[in-house]
């Protein structure tokens, strides 16, 4: 199935099509989901949020297979992104 923006064909959007663009963005870490401690950037104030290697990615992102070698203990942010959602669609798009 297509479906169109604007006049422009787009792919589907499923996990299997993912190319992980939420994955760059920044995630605090606001409640404890049992993120393993080193997968968390603490900065000067102590705010916490998910490390991000030289590629710009979050560090839980297995770059292999474009999945999150952490799922289950995710942060509360990243289940709250969902699949094909205005967010997700905006950060595929580049806006």
């Amino acid at each position: 199935m297509t479906i169109k923006v604007k006049n422009i064909p787009v792919p589907e959007v499923t996990c299997s099509t993912c190319q992980a663009c939420c994955c760059s963005l920044e995630v605090r870490i606001i409640s404890d989901t049992g993120v393993p401690n080193h997968h968390i950037d603490i900065d000067f104030y102590g705010n916490e949020t998910m490390l991000r290697l030289d590629d710009g990615r979050c560090s839980a992102l297995n770059r292999d297979t474009l999945m999150c070698s952490i799922y289950e203990h995710r942060p509360w942010v990243c289940r709250e992104f969902e699949v094909g959602s205005y967010e997700c669609m905006n950060e595929r798009m580049g806006n």
